[in-house]
């Protein structure tokens, strides 16, 4: 559905000279530098596949989307999706992709949503049965039925994304983009967001591609996540693969009946750190080295457990963790 093939987008950026005779000399005789903003990114997404596009700020998620969706040309390399090359067929190719950015609304401010959406069925050119069909769907699946004739300007932050989303979908897209879907949203709304994607792309095999800094969206929603840090990839794989590789720190929380403190005399100190609060004592072990019966084993030996639990990495920490290039059998890392 996807192919993005040695995509690269420079930018050229204008050197200004410190102090008033660096400002003139830039003024008559302006020196250039390139910026790669994107650097020779190749992947494939399958149909039906939901791809967690991620990275830190400033890592190229926004250029590459801008490409992949007609907005910004490549200097180099190309991407085709469904077939078409965006920058060469953009009428006909927007036909076939929805685009839902979190900071920004493709909606009309003033009119009542109903309207919108019926302009919007205007400019995709959608028949009168498919449309009256779709938003059967759409009514069901993001639950707009009590806004849709209000005007979009009274609409609260989670009622104009579920807006939004159905906006995009309206015209039965191949291809989805959502940039940041669930920002600023409360629990339950992201919850339900959340739920109207993965059927949306249960029901209709949508291509979707996620860029979130909310990595439960990552973790729920995403088939596979594509990291790219200063505009070069640095993994592509399953949130299983991320967890295999960076996930291996887990945390043991042990509770005392008793203030003792405790020790583990016999494992080495880089494989454990622990913090001991009053009865409550945490350790972080790397889970490939030790296994937590044996900390377990240990802690009942020098001290009087009342109960233990052990608890996984969590992705956000993983991620971090990942950019930090840390391994996770490094002692820093504990």
């Amino acid at each position: 559905m996807i192919t993005v093939n040695h995509l690269q987008k420079n930018f050229k950026k204008t050197v200004k000279q410190s102090g008033l005779t660096g400002s003139v000399k830039s003024l008559f005789h302006p020196k250039f530098e390139i910026f790669e903003a994107v650097k020779d990114l190749t992947f494939e997404v399958p149909k039906g596949e939901i791809l967690g596009f991620i990275g830190p700020n400033g890592a190229g998620k926004s250029t590459t989307i801008k490409m992949l969706t007609g907005i910004l040309t490549p200097t180099s390399g190309f991407c085709q999706i469904n077939g078409k090359i965006p920058q060469k067929d953009r009428k006909n190719y927007v036909r076939d992709i929805g685009v839902v950015f979190g900071q920004r609304t493709q909606l009309w401010w003033d009119l009542p949503l109903s309207e919108t959406y019926g302009v919007l069925k205007e400019i995709y050119r959608v028949p009168d049965a498919q449309y009256q069909k779709r938003m059967e769907f759409l009514n069901e699946v993001l639950d707009l039925q009590d806004f849709i004739k209000d005007p979009v300007r009274t609409l609260s932050l989670g009622q104009r994304m579920r807006a939004d989303i159905a906006a995009s979908l309206l015209h039965s897209p191949k291809v989805l983009f959502l940039d940041e879907p669930t920002i600023g949203l409360d629990v339950a709304v992201k919850d339900n967001i959340r739920q109207a994607i993965q059927q949306i792309n249960a029901e209709e095999q949508t291509t979707i591609i996620l860029t979130t800094h909310d990595l439960n969206d990552i973790e729920l929603l995403s088939d596979r996540i594509f990291m790219i840090d200063k505009g070069a990839a640095i993994f592509d794989g399953s949130v299983k693969k991320l967890k295999e590789k960076y996930g291996k720190t887990h945390t043991l929380t042990i509770e005392l009946s008793e203030n003792i403190p405790v020790r583990f005399d016999k494992i080495p100190d880089k494989l454990v750190k622990i913090e001991q609060n009053d009865l409550t004592v945490s350790v972080k072990f790397d889970s490939s080295q030790i296994t937590a019966p044996e900390l377990i084993a240990q802690a009942l030996a020098v001290a009087p457990v009342k109960d233990v639990s052990v608890t996984g990495a969590d992705i956000e920490d993983i991620i971090r963790r990942f950019f930090r290039k840390e391994e996770l059998s490094d002692a820093k890392t504990l």
